[in-house]
């Protein structure tokens, strides 16, 4: 036979549970609308020191610098680290990106957050929006970013909602 709950402890509870659906800040669902944006840029990127290597893997700092074009026209400026193996065609990298400009006539910043390795040739990229990082008219962004390289030049696809 298990004993009830003390008095106390449902009180506390039941009160935690009210204030949260009372609360301002309490989770809402907000209507929104789902946005495919495209468009061009252009990449710099800025070795930060020499880097670090140790039996073959070499970690290294860059800084970045990006121009876009389209349906979002601003620049981005972020941070990337990487990680260069001996192994051909192996490699790893992430960065934080601030994006700064107008998406879709809508002004304001967002953060990138990128993870990316190679392995034997073979890619894999996740390029996804930080929730919460959305500033100015773009407050509530969330999305991710696709990356494609095309005879030289880099192009991008931004699948992403905003509130209504």
């Amino acid at each position: 036979m298990t004993k009830p709950l003390p008095r106390q402890f449902l009180v506390l509870v039941l009160g935690l549970l009210w204030a949260a659906s009372a609360s301002p800040w309490a989770q809402v669902p907000a209507r929104t609308v789902q946005h495919e944006a495209q468009g061009s840029f252009e990449v710099q990127m800025t070795p930060q020191g020499s880097g670090d290597e140790v039996d073959g893997v070499r970690l290294g700092r860059m800084g970045l610098s990006k121009t876009f074009r389209g349906a979002l026209v601003g620049s981005g400026q972020g941070e990337m680290l990487t990680a260069l193996t001996p192994i051909k065609g192996s490699a790893g990298y992430v960065a934080l990106e601030r994006v700064t400009g107008v998406l879709e006539g809508r002004k304001g910043s967002f953060v990138l957050q990128h993870s990316g390795s190679m392995q034997a040739g073979a890619q894999s990229l996740s390029i996804g929006i930080v929730p919460g990082s959305g500033t100015g008219e773009l407050q509530g962004i969330e999305g991710a970013l696709q990356i494609r390289i095309v005879d030289g030049e880099h192009l991008y696809t931004l699948a992403y909602t905003l509130p209504l």
